[in-house]
């Protein structure tokens, strides 16, 4: 089976190997406690040219661009943004953030940086996940990731009381949260998404390790925090689509159907001239990259599904969202329908 040019070349940025800066193994936890994250203040990280830290929101999940405003955590008006959740790409690839601690670096060197990890324990053994450094905190462990989840406790601080209405115990444990899927049901509508995730892909895994690296992150991550940092070690331009839907059993039927092709045609692109020339090396494609690249833009009058792009500087697609959504502002480069 040979795929067409213009998907092949819109995956290359899956195809390209970066420089990890940090790897090694490490531990995970969850948390979801409403605050402002570490990494959404000015200074924390030097950033690339026209980006800003992690996006924060008010307490009616509206974005903010006073990225000195005092987390609500703190008697101040900013906390986490619902989007800032994980999702699936894939059945075996989820996006999502943390709050880290890297051997070896510091908080300007983890702020907005993007790490893959592998599960090594539980039931997402073998998985994988890309998440972006938005927090860090005092009471995380050497190579420990913090994943942002919501329904997986407060932890130390709870924001989430102000900022949407919750009883200081009303979503589960301080530390892990929920136990039960069903509880997600009682969950603002924002987030419920993402507390379902946690009970199906990530299949209610406790703490499981990990391997970890850094990488380029995926622009759909950064779209969402709007941080993107400066190349230092290695090269951070975002890779991919800026908006990848959340998967569906239907994306996974492509993906298994592309995966199961044992070659495919790479194009090549020459940098000296604006000649495309067709290799015919065997390439395997990755079926989580071709999961994530299927997410299609909907024409101008048809409806926009939940967790999809609606807006943005240069965006020409519908922004009409489902019955339901609304079309909500992230940065001038990402709208999407919650």
């Amino acid at each position: 089976m040979m795929l067409p040019r213009t998907t092949l070349l819109a995956l290359l940025p899956f195809f390209i190997q970066v420089k990890s800066q940090s790897s090694g193994t490490g531990t995970t936890t969850r948390y979801w406690d409403c605050c402002k994250a570490s990494c959404g203040w000015s200074g924390k990280a030097t950033l690339a040219s026209g980006s800003n830290p992690v996006t924060s929101c008010d307490a009616q999940d509206n974005p903010l661009t006073n990225y000195d405003a005092a987390s609500g955590c703190n008697s101040g008006t900013s906390y986490m943004c619902s989007d800032q959740s994980p999702w699936a790409v894939s059945d075996t690839l989820s996006y999502g953030f943390a709050a880290t601690t890297i051997s070896g670096g510091t908080e300007s060197s983890w702020c907005c940086a993007c790490y893959e990890l592998t599960f090594t324990s539980g039931a997402v053994a073998g998985k994988k996940m890309i998440v972006q450094a938005t927090n860090t905190g005092g009471d995380l462990g050497s190579n420990q990731f913090d994943l942002a989840m919501p329904g997986g406790g407060f932890g130390i601080f709870n924001g989430c009381t102000a900022e949407w209405g919750t009883p200081s115990t009303g979503w589960g444990q301080q530390y892990g949260g929920i136990s039960a899927r069903s509880d997600c049901d009682a969950f603002p509508s924002a987030l419920q998404a993402a507390c379902y995730w946690r009970f199906d892909w990530f299949g209610n895994s406790d703490n499981p390790g990990v391997t970890f690296e850094q990488v380029a992150c995926p622009a759909a991550i950064t779209a969402k925090s709007g941080c993107v940092r400066a190349s230092d070690a290695i090269d951070e331009t975002p890779t991919g689509p800026s908006s990848v839907s959340t998967w569906t059993s239907g994306q996974a039927a492509i993906a298994t159907s592309i995966a199961a092709s044992s070659v495919a045609e790479v194009v090549v692109v020459s940098s000296s001239s604006s000649s495309v020339a067709v290799s015919s090396t065997p390439v395997a494609v990755s079926s989580a990259a071709v999961a994530a690249e299927s997410s299609t833009v909907p024409a101008s009058g048809e409806t926009v599904a939940q967790y999809g792009k609606c807006g943005g500087d240069g965006y020409t697609g519908s922004t009409e969202c489902a019955a339901g959504l609304t079309c909500k502002y992230s940065n001038p480069y990402y709208s999407q329908c919650l």
